[in-house]
């Protein structure tokens, strides 16, 4: 794992230099390798024991959606590695963090404007390729030498064309709590107003030295935003001009159909302040008033469906076929049946996308078990397990994506996993039942009467594979 990394050492080629960061979900380091003249870093997941698995969920993301991304607004892509070796190489950029000029705030609204109109730049090119990047802040802007900007981690990031894995795997709302926009703590994932929002609020504190949300801990103060609208920036700084508070509130608004609807829109208005219609938010100088809390309140409370946007239609068939793997070695037979079984499937559904889902069971009384005996995370091996196992299907069209699942109970976290995920069909291999287990009921039991799709279990019969399909 990253964190036993030490300079000299290498890592299919490249040279370990000298680690740059070491954060909660991953390391950075900077790396060469003689066939590359670009300077490059290579971002690497971390996975301590007990830890939430965002940090591979974000990695899998990252590694999906950065080489299909062009231009100067992002890290150029130079190379990955697989589960058994994860990591990513990318363009190292010359150049300054957003999040270091935090110390110089407020900044002067001439400034603030002219920054937020390379930032929208930034983002117009990254949504014309189909990308909402769900995490805009500063630490995740660089401002390159030439005065580029660049956007970084698209770690929870969603490509309209592709799985969207972080809300796949995990549950509730997904962002950096000062800067999630409404609609993200509501499930919706595709808007790329959404970005506009948390531009609005990296404007706001820019320009105020204040953060419009606070920095909320709990979902609930979260949440606050859907009916607490914030001081304007004038409360704090007066002498701002309108225009530029006009702007900041327009990407702040609750519904997405009231704000900027486009990044290049926003850029326009940034650059010719003289040309933006003044409307009641640019004269705004109070802060929340009691009855007009309680009447967003009212208004949310009743209306949420209000604020969500139009639905957004990735391209594809949509279909998604689920395999439930098990990847005990002694039950190699009925793996292999598994995947035969699958391969039949993908055959007739072309267009389909193959899940491969992996439960680790919890332990509900021992400490559970997240590294084995030469300390390797037991999570990042069951995915290259998973990727193993479906080696003999990549030859076929289909997209194949790699899920591990924590929980208590196997069968409720598959059925979970097929309702959340509108999975249209669910495989999986079914042990020989021991007295007990036909007892106390089995895993394909359950899924087999509680899934909501359909759901086929293989067996093997004596030196025969056999399956049982319950239409949904």
């Amino acid at each position: 794992m990253a964190r036993h990394l030490q300079p000299g050492g290498t890592i299919d080629g490249f040279l370990l230099i000298e680690p740059m960061h070491h954060g909660g979900l991953g390391a950075l380091w900077l790396v060469s390798r003689p066939d590359i003249e670009l300077p490059v870093v290579m971002k690497l997941p971390l996975l301590e024991p007990g830890d939430d698995p965002l940090a591979i969920v974000s990695y899998e993301t990252e590694q999906m959606i950065l080489p299909r991304l062009s231009g100067t607004h992002v890290p150029r892509f130079v190379a990955t590695g697989d589960f058994d070796g994860p990591y990513i190489v990318m363009e190292r950029i010359r150049g300054r963090s957003l999040k270091e000029r935090l110390d110089d705030l407020p900044l002067a609204p001439d400034e603030v404007a002219d920054l937020g109109a390379r930032i929208a730049d930034a983002l117009a090119e990254l949504h014309a390729q189909r990308v909402v990047h769900l995490d805009i802040k500063p630490s995740n802007i660089m401002v390159r030498d030439n005065d580029d900007v660049v956007l970084l981690d698209f770690g929870l990031s969603r490509h309209l064309d592709l799985p969207d894995l972080p809300a796949e795997e995990l549950d509730g709302p997904l962002g950096t709590n000062s800067y999630i926009a409404p609609e993200q703590l509501l499930g919706v994932r595709d808007d790329t107003r959404s970005d506009l929002f948390a531009l609005g609020v990296v404007l706001y504190f820019l320009v105020t030295g204040r953060r419009p949300f606070g920095e909320p801990r709990t979902v609930a103060q979260w949440r606050k935003r859907l009916y607490v609208a914030p001081a304007p920036p004038r409360y704090w700084r007066p002498e701002l001009p309108p225009w530029l508070q006009e702007i900041i509130l327009h990407c702040l608004e609750v519904d997405p159909r009231n704000r900027y609807q486009s990044a290049t829109h926003l850029a326009f208005d940034l650059r010719h302040p003289e040309l933006v219609p003044l409307t009641e938010r640019a004269t705004r100088v109070r802060g929340n008033r009691l009855l007009s809390v309680l009447h967003r309140w009212f208004t949310q409370a009743k209306k949420r469906i209000a604020i969500l946007p139009e639905p957004r239609t990735a391209a594809g068939s949509g279909v998604i076929i689920m395999a439930a793997v098990d990847l005990s070695e002694e039950y190699e037979q009925l793996s292999q049946a598994l995947a035969k079984a699958v391969a039949r499937l993908l055959e007739s559904e072309p267009n389909a996308r193959l899940a491969c889902v992996n439960v680790f069971k919890l332990a509900r009384m021992l400490p559970d078990k997240y590294e084995d005996e030469e300390g390797r995370s037991v999570h990042l091996l069951r995915l290259s397990q998973l990727k193993h196992w479906a080696a003999p299907l990549q030859h076929l069209p289909n997209q194949i994506t790699y899920h591990v699942i924590e929980a208590f109970d196997p069968a409720a976290a598959l059925i979970d996993f097929a309702r959340r995920n509108k999975v249209h069909h669910l495989v999986m291999g079914a042990r020989n039942a021991a007295p007990l287990r036909r007892y106390l009921g089995s895993v394909s039991s359950k899924i087999i009467a509680e899934a909501p799709c359909t759901a086929t279990v293989v067996r093997i019969q004596g030196s025969f594979p056999s399956t049982d399909t319950q239409p949904a």
